[in-house]
């Protein structure tokens, strides 16, 4: 990618309108009646702190954007309120709610911002115009702010207009919680610590064949867990039961099996699993767990998590890595008779010495769940983005801070 990530250093940001977009797009609690709608997890809006208390503590006038779920239209309950509210209980200062996102009146209370005070704007997907780039949306949103920082790593791979449009604008620049991810995603790419494992899990290979193929390249060892090891055990010849594993999965196995042989990656697949019975209608998830020394699951059952022997092979080789990547659980880990062996590698991952790296939203959810979350060197907010930048490709969000119009100091 050309050019060095322009970061806030680069920026004078004193006295100026600083539009600064986070992702802020955290879980709320129910609307029960007659409760009150609050923050559930605050860890997002924790994660821009720096950027936030750094810019105000340098006098910059901060307009705060973030999408809120996937509103059509204005919708009450996916409002930015409870956000700000969190927000100013965790920074100690007021944050005002703008009554809209663009607008006449929305640019008067930028206006009139002092520095050091914070104001978020409504819901940014509210605007139709948000998620297609809408020229007349970016404008008036430049309109806004004298400077444009960008803290939202995990909306990096979409080019909407507070995310890339607007940049092309304003002087812009990364906040440092997108400097971090660039930075340690980066290193991951160009210079690891040798042995470089990485560890991947979740559903679909499909969806991850592109991490899977860059990895092939750079890793040395390369352990599969969860329901997407199915589709390479079937690629084997071996039996899968009940098990997820779509026939292109399957096929795609296929391909990265023959990639295999021709890289330096060592690939490790489950040795044995916990398997669940299946009924019609229903996955199993029901059901009590029954251990297989072996891989070859019968009709009938499915596997919903990766065994102990597996378990403790992975943490060997998460044990020996110089840096290790994960992302995706091992199994049902969300059922406690399911949890061992996402728990197993979390464990791993958190006791070893190398330089770790956890990205995606389950992953994160499984850190948290076992209290491991800052054992790990760094916790990545983006899934999809993380993912696409270790795929190689580009990021509108993080490209359009390299290329767009030099910065102003």
């Amino acid at each position: 990618m050309p050019g060095e990530l322009r970061t806030i250093d680069d920026l004078d940001v004193a006295g100026r309108r600083v539009f600064l977009r986070a992702d802020l797009n955290v879980p709320l609690t129910p609307a029960w009646s007659g409760t009150p709608v609050d923050v559930a997890d605050d860890s997002r809006i924790r994660a821009a702190l720096p950027t936030i208390n750094e810019l105000r503590a340098r006098g910059a006038r901060l307009i705060l954007a973030s999408h809120l779920g996937r509103p059509k239209g204005h919708d009450p309950a996916l409002s930015m309120r409870p956000v700000a509210a969190r927000l100013s209980d965790l920074i100690g200062v007021p944050v005002a709610l703008a009554p809209d996102v663009v607008g006449p009146a929305v640019l008067t209370l930028t206006e009139a911002l002092v520095p050091g005070e914070v104001m978020m704007l409504e819901n940014v997907r509210y605007e139709r115009g948000e998620t297609k780039n809408d020229a007349g949306l970016v404008s008036a949103l430049a309109e806004l702010a004298d400077v444009y920082v960008d803290d939202a790593f995990g909306t990096a791979h979409r080019a909407h207009a507070t995310t890339e449009g607007i940049a092309h604008l304003l002087p812009c620049a990364a906040g440092r919680l997108m400097e971090r991810e660039v930075a340690t995603l980066s290193s991951i790419l160009a210079e690891p610590r040798r042995p470089l494992v990485a560890v991947l899990g979740g559903a679909k290979v499909a969806d991850k064949i592109g991490v899977v193929e860059r990895f092939l390249e750079i890793a040395d060892v390369l352990c599969v867990g969860g329901a997407m090891a199915f589709p390479f055990l079937a690629a084997q010849g071996h039996r899968v039961g009940d098990s997820r594993c779509a026939d292109e999965d399957v096929e795609t196995a296929r391909r990265v099996m023959t990639a295999v042989h021709a890289s330096r990656c060592r690939l490790e697949l489950p040795h044995d699993l916990l398997l669940a019975r299946t009924s019609p209608g229903l996955d199993g998830s029901e059901s009590a767990p029954h251990h297989l020394d072996g891989i070859d699951v019968p009709r009938g059952w499915a596997g919903l998590d990766i065994g102990p022997a597996t378990a403790a092979w992975f943490g060997r080789e998460i044990g020996k890595g110089g840096t290790v990547f994960w992302n995706g659980p091992m199994g049902r880990f969300e059922q406690p008779a399911f949890a061992g062996g996402t728990r197993a590698v979390a464990e791993a991952i958190a006791s070893a010495s190398a330089i770790s790296v956890a990205g995606g939203g389950e992953t994160v959810e499984a850190l948290r769940m076992f209290g491991l979350a800052g054992e790990v060197t760094h916790v990545s907010t983006g899934g999809g983005a993380t993912l696409e930048f270790l795929e190689g490709r580009e990021l509108p969000g993080v490209t359009v801070l390299r290329t767009a119009a030099p910065a102003m100091r």
